[in-house]
């Protein structure tokens, strides 16, 4: 797989494109030959022809969500979604437990069409990476009064017009790394159309801009053996849904063979899907240069998705902090993640079966996820990590009534780090200092840095070569 298949989860450079025509199942005929060279539209008011590149693609869920997106683009079709193929139909279902979040994201992006001139041969090249790490901006948009730029790690937001209706802005060198970013064009939001590098969202999508570094970050992809990602799909009976997860099998991973591997549940948080950790972690990369390294154990990683109920996630940013709906999703995660999931995997997969040879560990909503089942469920998971908790309750003795020092016998690592500038900072620190008071054994992990994959990506680093080690070796408490 290639650097670049990597970046689009993936999917090979033939998938990137799509070229998009009307037919049957739009709500009315529109056949190329009819439209007219050079006009804004057709008869029915269709948008002159065009070619979106398909710059999500991190996931088949992602695939089918921009299909159903050109379609609304194309034909107007914002409230209904009706599917214009046969692949269109998952896309519509998939759309309709989001319609708010949809009709907001076409939006933005029909703001922006209506604001660009027309598509040209000469397409601008948004993102620009430099070789001194900075980077610049671009969007046209001539019709535009106001456009700024909201990029991770830049203060400055305010884009220039130059004259003919191109926006810019240039950062100042920035760090090796990977960084989310959006446009606002007149207040409203939207992404990059020029760049195909995404952080899909369910509630806030973003493009990404890759500023390369040395080999020596985990994260950048280098020639070393690589393992593989499996995607699986399955009926809830918990949540009475269809849902997925992913699957890392390490390099060398043979089904096949006696050999059994250790594993790491991995959890994504609030607002993601399941993909979260490959296609904006780059969990798998992180793990194939770790084990290439012979930093970390081979091990295998399984990525739920982390919601119990997708109605938390139909509540908008609201969801975290309507309690009782929080609860409800918390708890029917727990019962479909040791139901459904582990099950599944631990049968489909060379796994071991055991406490000492499970981990678990997640960020923000998924780290309090992972303390919540694992802590619980010590007969199970002796690995526990926490990456900027988001979402417990600070009644910790009644969400953990059983723990007390004699769990120090059972747990070989429980791993809690959260981001100085993080607004969650304070109410990770306090669960730390309560495990104190109960004399548990644990880690503890400051760091610079905010509520982001930038510090998510490096704990993961730190946190997996940990792993399956001798527990030992682990300070009882560590401040960076």
């Amino acid at each position: 797989m290639t650097k670049s298949e990597i970046q689009h989860g993936g999917i090979p450079p033939s998938a990137w494109r799509i070229h998009e025509s009307r037919g049957k199942g739009r709500g009315h005929p529109c056949p190329r030959d009819a439209r007219l060279e050079g006009a804004e539209t057709c008869g029915q008011g269709c948008p002159r022809p065009f070619v979106i590149w398909a710059w999500a693609f991190a996931t088949p869920a992602h695939f089918l969500l921009k299909r159903a997106l050109v379609c609304a683009i194309e034909c107007g079709q914002t409230n209904s979604m009706k599917p214009c193929s046969a692949i269109g139909s998952r896309a519509a279902a998939i759309s309709s437990h989001f319609a708010p979040v949809t009709s907001f994201f076409v939006a933005g992006i029909l703001l922006t069409l209506l604001a660009a001139t027309p598509v040209s041969s000469q397409p601008l090249v948004s993102p620009e990476v430099r070789a001194d790490g900075r980077v610049t901006f671009r969007l046209k948009a001539p019709s535009a009064t106001n456009v700024q730029v909201h990029c991770e790690g830049v203060k400055e937001s305010r884009m220039e017009n130059d004259g003919q209706g191109v926006w810019s802005l240039t950062t100042s060198p920035l760090e090796p790394d990977i960084y989310s970013y959006s446009f606002t064009v007149d207040g409203l939001r939207t992404i990059d159309l020029n760049n195909p590098l995404m952080k899909y969202n369910l509630l806030n999508s973003e493009s990404q801009v890759h500023v390369p570094g040395p080999a020596t970050l985990l994260w950048e992809l280098s020639d070393v053996p690589h393992g593989q990602i499996h995607h699986h799909f399955y009926k809830s009976a918990v949540a009475c849904d269809d849902r997925d997860f992913y699957v890392y099998t390490p390099p060398g991973y043979d089904p096949s063979a006696r050999k059994r591997y250790p594993v790491l549940y991995l959890l994504h948080g609030y607002s993601d899907d399941a993909s979260a950790w490959t296609s904006v972690g780059f969990a798998n990369v992180i793990l194939d240069n770790l084990i290439a390294r012979k930093e970390a154990m081979p091990m295998i990683i399984v990525m739920p998705l982390g919601y119990g109920t997708m109605e938390v996630v139909k509540a908008g940013w609201g969801g975290p902090r309507w309690r009782e709906l929080f609860q409800i999703n918390m708890d029917k995660f727990k019962q479909a993640f040791l139901e459904e999931v582990m099950p599944q995997a631990e049968k489909a997969y060379r796994i071991l079966p055991e406490a000492n040879a499970r981990a678990i560990a997640g960020l923000s909503m998924g780290g309090s996820e992972s303390l919540l089942v694992g802590i619980n469920n010590l007969d199970r998971f002796a690995w526990i990590g926490a990456f900027s908790s988001g979402g417990l309750n600070t009644n910790f003795d009644a969400q953990f009534p059983k723990l007390d020092k004699k769990a120090n016998d059972r747990l070989r690592l429980l791993w809690i780090g959260c981001g100085e500038q993080d607004g969650l900072l304070a109410g990770n620190r306090q669960f730390s200092e309560w495990l104190t008071t109960r004399e548990i054994r644990h880690t503890w992990v400051q760091t610079p840095g905010q509520h982001s994959f930038r510090v998510w990506r490096r704990y993961l680093a730190q946190f997996a070569p940990l792993l399956f080690q001798d527990a030992r070796k682990q300070p009882s408490s560590l401040v960076q």
